[in-house]
This record gives C-alpha cells, sequence and structure tokens, in this order.
C-alpha cells in the first residue's frame, strides 16, 4: 500500500528516472536490459521477483545493485536447509537488563530482501516468507509486526543440482508477480564483464544512488494512476483464463494472473512514458506474469511443453483489443 503522501510524477519524470535507474544499475549487471526492466516493472508494482536461473549469472549482484540505486535498506538471506522461520522473521530475546523480552527482528525487516535460493529451504521457512510477502507483516508470539514500505523480495531458485532442493509449489509461485531469468551473455557483453573487472581493478561495482524510499512511493503512486480500459482489462482476463483451457495445461493461470497481467501492464506503461496501458505493454509481460502460474500435464514433463510455450499460444490464439482512441490517451 502507497503512503496518503505519496504524490504520483508526471509520466515523463516518472519514466526518466525509471530509465536512469536501469543505466545504472547496468553499470554492474552487463547486457541484461530486458531482464532488469522486467525486474523494476515488478518493484515499481509493488510485487515480489522470482529469478530462476543458473549460478554465476547476476542474480545477487541484480539485487544488490538495485537496492543502491533505488536507496532501499538491503539484506540477504541465504536459505539452507537448517533456516528456521525465526531465522528469517526473528524472535523475542531476553533482555537481562530491561528484565524482559525484547523483540529482534530477522533480515526480513528491509526494503529489498535477496531470498537467496530458496528452493534450498523446507516449506516452513518458504511459506513464513511467502506470509511476509503477502501480508507485508510477521506475526511472532502473537504479536504483528509490520514490514517497512516500501517492500521487496527478489528471491532466486538454481534449476540445477536438485539434490536437497524443495521446489516451490504451484501455490506458492503465484505469490510471485513476476519469474525472469536472466540467461548467459553474448560473447561481446561476457568480455565486457571481464574487461571492467581488470580496468576498475576491485571486485564492486560503485554506483550512484539516484532516489530513496520516497522517491520509490511517488514511482510507485505513478503506476497506480495509470488508467487500465475495459478492452485492456478484458484482455489480460481472456489471456489468463486461456491458460486455463490449453490442451497441454494441467491447471491454468488463477485469477491473481489476471489481476499481475494489469499491475505488470500499468508499470510497463510508466517506464514507456505513459498514463494509460495499451495491449503491447500486457504482451510484453505476458510470459514473466503467467508462465509460471502454468503446470503443465505430467505425461508432458519430458516434451518440450512448458508454461512459456502455452502463454506463447494463447497470445497467438486471444484476439487483440483494437488501439485505444485518442481521448482516452490525451
Amino acid at each position: 500500500m502507497n503512503r496518503p503522501d505519496a504524490t504520483p510524477l508526471p509520466a515523463r519524470e516518472a519514466a526518466a528516472l525509471a530509465e536512469a535507474v536501469l543505466d545504472e544499475v547496468e553499470r554492474a549487471v552487463v547486457g541484461k536490459r530486458r531482464p532488469l526492466e522486467l525486474v523494476l516493472t515488478a518493484v515499481l508494482a509493488q510485487g515480489h521477483v522470482l529469478i530462476e536461473d543458473l549460478p554465476g549469472l547476476g542474480k545477487t549482484l541484480t539485487a544488490r545493485s538495485f537496492a543502491q540505486v533505488l536507496g532501499l535498506d538491503f539484506a540477504r538471506a541465504q536459505f539452507t536447509p537448517d533456516l528456521l522461520p525465526a531465522d528469517l522473521t526473528g524472535s523475542f530475546l531476553y533482555d537481562r537488563a530491561a528484565g524482559d523480552f525484547e523483540f529482534r527482528p530477522g533480515p526480513v525487516f528491509t526494503g529489498l530482501l535477496l531470498a537467496d535460493e530458496i528452493n534450498r529451504t523446507p516449506p516452513k521457512t518458504q511459506a513464513a516468507l511467502l506470509e511476509a510477502m503477502q501480508e507485508r507483516q510477521v506475526t511472532v508470539e502473537g504479536r504483528t509486526f509490520p514490514l517497512p514500505d516500501p517492500f521487496c523480495v527478489l528471491a532466486t531458485a538454481n534449476p540445477v543440482e536438485y539434490e536437497g532442493t524443495y521446489p516451490l509449489p504451484e501455490a506458492q509461485l503465484d505469490r510471485f508477480l513476476l519469474r525472469v531469468a536472466f540467461g548467459y551473455p553474448s560473447a561481446d557483453d561476457e568480455y565486457d564483464v571481464v574487461a571492467r573487472r581488470v580496468e576498475r581493478r576491485r571486485e564492486d561495482v560503485a554506483l550512484e544512488r539516484l532516489t530513496d524510499a520516497d522517491g520509490l512511493r511517488a514511482l510507485q503512486a505513478t503506476v497506480e494512476a495509470v488508467r487500465v480500459d475495459e478492452s485492456v482489462g478484458r484482455y489480460c482476463v481472456a489471456l489468463a483464463a486461456g491458460t486455463r483451457g490449453h490442451g497441454h495445461v494441467q491447471t491454468g493461470a488463477s485469477p491473481r494472473g489476471s489481476l499481475g497481467l494489469a499491475l505488470a501492464a500499468r508499470a510497463h506503461a510508466t517506464l514507456r512514458a505513459r498514463d494509460y496501458v495499451v495491449p503491447e505493454d500486457v504482451k510484453a509481460v505476458a510470459r514473466s506474469v503467467l508462465a509460471h502460474r502454468v503446470s503443465i500435464r505430467p505425461e508432458l514433463w519430458m516434451t518440450e511443453a512448458s508454461g512459456t510455450t502455452v502463454v506463447d499460444d494463447v497470445l497467438r490464439q486471444v484476439p487483440t483489443p483494437a488501439a485505444l482512441e485518442a481521448g482516452f490517451r490525451r
């Protein structure tokens, strides 16, 4: 929820700030403009991101870089098989001097939390994080503590070395607004990473802070002011419903999927300096919003069928709404 004092920015000003944030982050995360744009889209839409990719492709660096540039407090929680919910949310410890129990907040009390390798920890701890993501608060020993505002989770999962992992079930994957993959860089981009590291003679990249928590809240308020025409809203609903009737699907996207499409599309429109959503905004985020909400029929798991192929089929089959009228665009 935005605070009452969060005032939306003009569309062009918001887009310029978002563009500057991406440019600055890309100084550290080289050659991944599109995935970075998707991550920022989720942050502006007040959602959470699951970054699922192979080790060494910049997942941790991305989270730390966004926290630096956006001026947010940053915490990293390494998810391991012995991690307990209290290690994440915090717990009460006895203070001898005060003669009472004092709450010691865990790493979840931050602006941007990196939940590293979320599939390495048991379901009970995963559920504690997902509750905090959904409710934006934690309850410990019957007392409720609100989380900071803004609050965003970037969770990572490595799709290799499955031994000893606890994959997130579909119901919990549904809590993430977007799932993003970075993929291997091109040869030129990979050389650029090496050359930059050699030139700066140190490991870390010093990034400039371009805004702060209040500035991010203003950007999020700008997204909330973006308008969605009925035809575009119904297009989001039709895409989500289309995944449920696909022949390869065991379970399709829930209504949270259509809502996620509309929310992410509004953030994407903000990045394009518009205060209204067009169908192209929906298409731009559809894969990342819907693919992880689709469960493929078990007998097809050894084929090329996937959530992404289902979403691509649905995008081809569902008619795109006509262009919006000029009056709506102002």
